[in-house]
């Protein structure tokens, strides 16, 4: 678990360091990615050793039964956190974003409205435009340096065309984690509007050390029956190229809407993301807290050197590697602020137009790198902005 290790991604089929120049106009040989959420580390040996053992076995056919995937599942949420999952709640996608889609067909139709709270992970957006689903937008309200859920905004933007409300926890971007009463508020305002929540909780085991990742199935339990959560090993774990996501449906009436779906987007899930998942929550703790303290360091780093820029805040966070960096002090459009990221520093970042309401002043850095990396990064942004020091 040499998180300080770096190794030349380029040319390795990776959408972070070989679509870095389409992107962001930023060249991979000197550029730094800072772009799309996967960590610059090596998985955990548990999941390195099952795709060695499924190499060197030869024989790649179609999966077998997931039972033993779900049962290590419920075990990693009872064990971490505290969650007792039925196995038989368990489905799978390729992918939460896939799930994301599954469940807006699921519980939906063409014409109706999600609510999502902005700014937030722009996947989303993409997948309801695609499902052809109307997004109302509401605004959260930035107070003390955290967001926050505003509901009596939203109470006047309903047009009772809204049938779900997505919760990102914990939240992308800016590693938010909300508390156990903000959860039950929400889960209320969906009782009083008949809405689904659906729960996005992918980076649910990113929480720093000292800090605790809330299920919205513990913080609302009453919210059960219009309840359904989408997640993965994938952001925790760094197996995002497994293409592997699960769908946890504690209603039976849900699951039973939710099946047909399923089974029209094929119900056979990725051989290798499957095992991979059941190594990363059956073997995985270590490198789990490992990680995560170095994310905590790596964060601390990066807060105190960008916020000292005169201008420039970051938001704090006890959770992700996505950082949220404020620019509104500088005084400077976001388009010159990003032309000063890619251009004068050469790193590609996430412009926060692309999270909806405002996220116009803000960029999205991932941090989750070799500490030596970041510091170079560190100092390309510091000399980039040396102007307002």
């Amino acid at each position: 678990m040499n998180f300080d290790e770096t190794k030349d991604r380029v040319g390795t089929f990776s959408a972070k360091f070989d679509a870095m120049q389409t992107f962001a106009g930023v060249p991979a040989e000197d550029g730094i990615a800072m772009w799309v959420a996967d960590m610059d580390f090596s998985a955990a040996d548990c999941v390195l050793d099952i795709l060695r053992e499924q190499a060197d076995h030869g024989y790649l056919g179609y999966p077998g039964p997931a039972a033993s995937v779900s049962d290590a599942i419920a075990g990693w949420m009872k064990a971490a956190h505290d969650w007792d999952v039925d196995p038989d709640w368990i489905s799978y996608s390729h992918g939460v974003v896939a799930g994301f889609g599954m469940a807006l067909e699921a519980f939906s139709d063409p014409g109706d409205d999600i609510i999502l709270f902005t700014p937030v992970y722009h996947a989303f957006f993409k997948k309801a435009a695609a499902k052809r689903r109307g997004v109302v937008q509401s605004e959260m309200v930035l107070k003390d340096g955290r967001y926050f859920m505003d509901f009596d905004t939203l109470e006047t933007q309903l047009t009772g065309r809204e049938k779900i409300a997505v919760l990102c926890s914990p939240h992308n971007p800016g590693g938010r984690l909300w508390s156990a009463e903000e959860i039950r508020e929400l889960a209320a305002f969906c009782q009083k509007h008949d809405l689904l929540l659906l729960s996005d909780e992918i980076h649910m085991d990113l929480a720093f050390p000292d800090a605790k990742h809330v299920p919205t199935a513990i913080a609302a339990p009453d919210a059960i029956d219009r309840l359904v959560v989408i997640t993965a090993a994938s952001k925790g774990f760094n197996l995002a190229g497994g293409e592997t996501g699960f769908m946890i449906v504690p209603d039976p009436a849900l699951r039973e809407k939710l099946a047909p779906v399923q089974l029209e987007y094929g119900g056979t899930p990725n051989r290798f993301g499957m095992l991979m998942t059941r190594a990363a929550f059956t073997g995985g703790q270590d490198w789990s807290e490992a990680v995560r303290a170095y994310l905590a360091d790596n964060f601390a780093l990066w807060r105190d050197r960008i916020s000292a820029i005169p201008g420039i805040s970051v938001m704090d966070m006890p959770s992700t590697y996505l950082t949220w960096v404020d620019f509104a002090g500088t005084g400077m459009s976001p388009e010159e602020t990003e032309r000063r990221i890619r251009q004068d520093a050469r790193i590609a970042q996430s412009p926060g137009a692309d999270f909806g309401k405002g996220g116009e002043n803000f960029h999205r850095f991932n941090i989750a790198m070799p500490r030596p990396r970041l510091i170079e990064a560190i100092e390309r942004m510091e000399k980039a902005f040396g102007d307002l020091q």
